[in-house]
């Protein structure tokens, strides 16, 4: 069976910026992954996030064998959509601080929708009026380092944020990250799932970070429930992988190799 991993990043944060993360997994296990979701003009972001999840299954379409699927925020949802979609392209799903939406928390954000206040419980209104330029990479180093988001970053995590996330401009630098982009994946945060977590068909972990408010009880409670769901913790907060990135490769290593070894067994 093939050692593959396929990654999904958070919004806003490109894939290179996990880096650090990624060569953790080396050698045994070889990381793919698309560089930026949500920027092909062929799968434009719309409600619910049908086009990001059919941008993703291209990607795994096109692997040789199915692969262990690991996604940070955004990127773990898209996976568990397309691990419902078409299951045939998983071995195994972990998800780093991506909530496991129950029906409760999908009414809500319809509600939020329609209401107009889907800002107020998205980052969608803390990413409204957020800087995208910079004169250089020292200046860029500085102002991120700064921010609570990014205070307790990896110091090499951070580096390759600033490497990776800016490109030249004429100017300077700028985010490579669309910001509109970034702000309209906040906004349509599926309220509707390809089926219930009870049909997803290969194992589930859910990877919370001890001090985030992004996965709630009610969610790993759900996730518990599942016959091959379980619910993990690692130090850190939201950003866990970027902050503690051989601590979320050793957890990933000890997932797939038990998992792996229930595939022998089964």
């Amino acid at each position: 069976m093939s050692n593959t991993v396929f990654f999904a990043h958070a919004n806003g944060f490109p894939s290179a910026t996990y880096g650090k993360l990624f060569s953790a997994l080396q050698p045994e296990y070889v990381v793919q992954h698309l560089e930026q979701h949500g920027h092909d003009p062929r799968f434009p972001v719309d409600d619910n996030w049908h086009n990001l999840v059919e941008e993703l299954l291209c990607q795994l379409r096109q692997q040789a064998r199915p692969v262990w699927a690991v996604g940070h925020s955004l990127g773990g949802l898209l996976h568990y959509h397309a691990a419902l979609r078409e299951p045939q392209w998983y071995r195994g799903l972990v998800m780093l601080d991506s909530p496991l939406l129950t029906r409760a928390d999908q009414w809500l954000i319809r509600a939020a929708k329609r209401l107009g206040f889907i800002d107020h419980i998205t980052p969608a209104g803390r990413t409204l009026g957020r800087r995208e330029a910079f004169a250089n990479r020292q200046e860029a180093h500085a102002y991120f380092s700064g921010k609570s988001l990014f205070r307790r970053f990896d110091p090499d995590c951070l580096e390759h944020y600033v490497e990776h996330a800016l490109t030249p401009v004429a100017q300077g630098l700028r985010l490579k990250f669309d910001p509109a982009t970034e702000i309209s994946i906040y906004r349509s945060v599926p309220h509707r799932s390809p089926g219930r977590p009870r049909q997803l068909q290969v194992p589930l972990a859910v990877v919370r970070g001890q001090h985030s408010r992004v996965v709630w009880p009610h969610q790993a409670r759900q996730v518990r429930r599942m016959a091959r769901g379980e619910y993990h913790c690692l130090p850190g907060g939201h950003m866990f992988p970027l902050e503690r990135p051989q601590d979320t490769a050793a957890l990933l290593r000890r997932l797939f190799s038990r998992w792996q070894a229930e595939e022998s067994c089964a």
